[in-house]
């Protein structure tokens, strides 16, 4: 019988890369995110191409009722949730403290830890309930190193750094499975959202490397999913090989 993965954030960037690596694993898909258009053709998409099923589920992940909505209306053969890939997220702006946006840092809030929180709350009651499944929390590497300016979105990350570590002890009498997958600069609309559609400041933001791809952490994600039930892989940070730290990269003269 085919697994099942909810993948948030599934429109753009990792976890519509994601979406498309499981599908192609035999997963059946409940894909999400804000963008209703986008969620279908990629759902035909992924139908045609697979053969698979696939579920889709437009809402905010920064709206609790509309998150706990999507699951207790889930139909009964999708509430066998086997992987949770919690992917949405995002950082906008890139102030110093003392001149950044309250709106930016609340839409990173809201998105990066409060919707991580009410989507796990809301499905891993199922994966209790069944007593199994995995859930793959997308972080950065942000989330052990601040740089300049990243002040709010570092802090983010931070907290998802210490859930990840949260639930893999609560989880853990559950058969629960809990990893974090960390990248570091990675090219998707991560930087187009940043600088608020801002194309050219976005696309300076990899000047000189070869960055991150969202395929690179697809297959670090399918990678986690498909090992042994024995195994948990807790914690992956991938970097490009020109960036050693979140501050420090090499980047070849123009």
């Amino acid at each position: 019988m085919a697994q099942i993965a909810l993948i948030t954030g599934a429109t753009s960037g990792i976890g519509k890369a994601t979406a498309e690596l499981l599908a192609q694993h035999g997963f059946n898909l409940i894909i999400t995110g804000r963008r209703a258009e986008r969620l279908d053709q990629l759902a035909a998409q992924l139908r045609q191409q697979h053969g698979i099923e696939v579920l889709c589920q437009s809402f905010d992940i920064r709206q609790r009722q509309a998150v706990e909505r999507a699951v207790e209306q889930l139909p009964a053969q999708w509430r066998s949730i086997d992987v949770l890939v919690n992917n949405a997220g995002l950082a906008v702006g890139l102030e110093h403290l003392h001149e950044g946006q309250i709106d930016d840092w609340e839409r990173m809030v809201d998105t990066n830890i409060k919707g991580v929180l009410y989507i796990t709350r809301s499905v891993a009651p199922l994966m209790v309930a069944q007593g199994h499944g995995h859930i793959v929390n997308i972080g950065s590497i942000a989330g052990t190193q601040v740089y300049e300016n990243g002040n709010v979105y570092c802090a983010t990350k931070h907290a998802m750094h210490a859930l990840s570590q949260g639930m893999r002890q609560d989880m853990l009498r559950h058969n629960i499975r809990v990893s974090e997958v960390r990248p570091g600069l990675l090219e998707t609309e991560f930087s187009l959202v940043r600088f608020k559609g801002d194309a050219d400041r976005a696309k300076r933001t990899y000047d000189g490397l070869t960055p991150l791809y969202a395929h690179d952490i697809a297959e670090a994600i399918l990678f986690i999913v498909t090992r042994p039930s024995h195994v948990c892989i807790n914690d992956m940070e991938l970097t490009p090989t020109a960036q050693a730290t979140s501050g420090l990269t090499f980047r070849q003269p123009r």
